[in-house]
């Protein structure tokens, strides 16, 4: 059996991949000033329909805070809101490295990821990293959410690349799923170390 082609571009799920992230940490921050305890308001934002409404871009970050203050009784201001929703993130230092290595070595990388303006904010502030792709396919800017196939279909069409032209590095099976349906070639990132030397042998790095 021949061997696949070489990628001429990665992609980079976020969250799970590059950077690690626990919405407990959030809600502990946020439940004293609501009515929730931190087990329930952990519900309101963790993969919750609420969050899956504003990262497929259907709410703005102010109606979104409208939401959770109406739900929970939040009673903090919108700015201390904002700050604790997205301080929940850390890097995954061996993926960073990896992407500035194919940076280096002139591959093109993307950032493709389920995830909202609250949290890009944060992450663009507070992460140097961020700030190093050749561009981002994101959920609430597309209006669509992995692993509708519209979302696989915006990033082809940013990226100009197709089928297993693109390497696809996700935690989530159904997001792998999604990709490997439009021929992608694909990483199903569990290990960091397992996951580089897949990237690289699919490179065909020494």
């Amino acid at each position: 059996m021949s061997k696949p082609p070489v990628p001429q571009a990665v992609i980079f799920d976020l969250g799970k991949v590059l950077l690690d992230f626990d919405y407990t940490i959030a809600a502990r921050a946020l439940s004293p000033h609501s009515n929730f305890d931190a087990v329930d308001f952990k519900r309101v934002v963790d993969q919750s329909p609420l969050l899956h409404r504003f990262e497929s871009g259907g709410l703005t970050n102010e109606q979104f805070f409208e939401e959770i203050r109406q739900l929970t009784g939040y009673r903090g201001t919108y700015a201390a809101f904002a700050a604790s929703f997205g301080d929940i993130f850390c890097e995954i230092d061996q993926m960073i490295r990896l992407q500035a290595e194919l940076k280096e070595r002139g591959i093109p990388t993307w950032i493709f990821s389920n995830t909202n303006d609250l949290a890009v904010g944060h992450i663009r502030e507070r992460f140097p990293f961020f700030h190093g792709f050749d561009g981002y396919v994101m959920s609430h800017q597309i209006g669509a959410m992995k692993p509708l196939p519209a979302s696989y279909e915006a990033v082809e069409r940013q990226t100009g690349r197709r089928g297993a032209e693109l390497l696809y590095l996700d935690d989530r099976d159904e997001n792998i799923a999604g990709a490997l349906q439009r021929g992608w070639q694909t990483v199903h990132h569990l290990d960091p170390h397992e996951s580089i030397r897949t990237v690289r042998e699919r490179l065909r790095w020494s």
